[in-house]
């Protein structure tokens, strides 16, 4: 979580505020109906396949910001492999407080788990290369900073995080706009008229598009839109390093390989975070 920029203690605590409100509502009456007050107990995380463990500093936060007397023993790191029947916590206090919140933890760390364990096994597909996986803004509504958070855990890299952190001219930009270049001038006197210093990256289509962001110039990264593989090497030997290269659209397993291998630097790939299957993980009482 450390230089993280989207995550702080304020923005992680109100995620948790909010996400308590929506399932504890005004009470959770089948636990206080069923449990003594006074009752003590002990649970433990248990994953139930291997993959890549996500989430486990915020099951803790999750736990403390709710009943501060709890107690939680990290048994595994974030981002580290797992297999079946590991324990990732033991948590001990109050069997409300336990019971409580145990289904927040878990669908916290499904989720991110199941980021994590994708993102890893897309980034050994192209370890002998020098591109690196990226995230997407194709994220759930509220839960992009633990959805990002997992893709770093599972070894890619995070792109923007929202529309206010970087100028993205994607087509239909480009094409409201008028033109590459006009898009590019525009955004370029718009950053400085308001004093902000954001990275610029423009979207492009052709190899004709390619060459014209290399006549205008004036921005940080270039993106290469639905390229086929040959059209994409073409690119990058008409680039030649001076500027960094994305590869997007059209990602998959399959041709993960294949596009990376072209010689891009980077490869977006919102499947990371809107088609990912969560990994089965469970709490036990003990």
């Amino acid at each position: 979580m450390k230089n993280i920029p989207y995550l702080s203690p304020e923005k992680i605590s109100a995620f948790i505020s909010e996400a308590l409100a929506e399932d504890v509502g005004p009470g959770d009456y089948s636990t206080l109906g069923s449990v003594p007050a006074e009752a003590k107990g002990r649970a433990r995380l248990i994953i139930k396949e291997p993959g890549v463990i996500a989430g486990l500093e915020l099951a803790s936060m999750i736990f403390k910001q709710y009943d501060a007397d709890l107690k939680v023993q990290l048994l595994e790191k974030d981002g580290a492999k797992v297999s079946e029947g590991t324990i990732g916590l033991v948590v001990s206090g109050r069997a409300r407080s336990i019971l409580t919140t145990e289904r927040l933890v878990l669908n916290c760390l499904q989720r991110m788990s199941g980021i994590a364990t994708r993102t890893a096994q897309l980034t050994a597909l192209i370890s002998h290369t020098k591109a690196r996986l990226m995230d997407t803004r194709k994220t759930t509504p509220n839960f992009r900073m633990m959805e990002k958070w997992a893709v770093l855990l599972g070894g890619g890299l995070n792109h923007r995080f929202a529309l206010y952190d970087m100028v993205m001219l994607k087509d239909n930009h480009v094409d409201f706009a008028g033109g590459i270049r006009k898009a590019i001038l525009s955004s370029r006197a718009f950053l400085k008229s308001k004093g902000l210093d954001l990275k610029i990256e423009i979207e492009t289509r052709t190899l004709e598009e390619v060459e014209e962001v290399l006549a205008v110039g004036g921005v940080d990264i270039i993106m290469l839109d639905n390229m086929d593989e040959v059209t994409m090497r073409k690119a990058v030997a008409l680039v030649n390093g001076r500027y960094p290269l994305e590869a997007s659209g059209g990602i998959t397993e399959e041709n993960l390989r294949a596009v990376a291998e072209c010689g891009v630097d980077y490869i977006s790939v919102g499947a990371l975070t809107h088609q990912v299957k969560s990994l089965d993980i469970s709490l036990k009482a003990f």
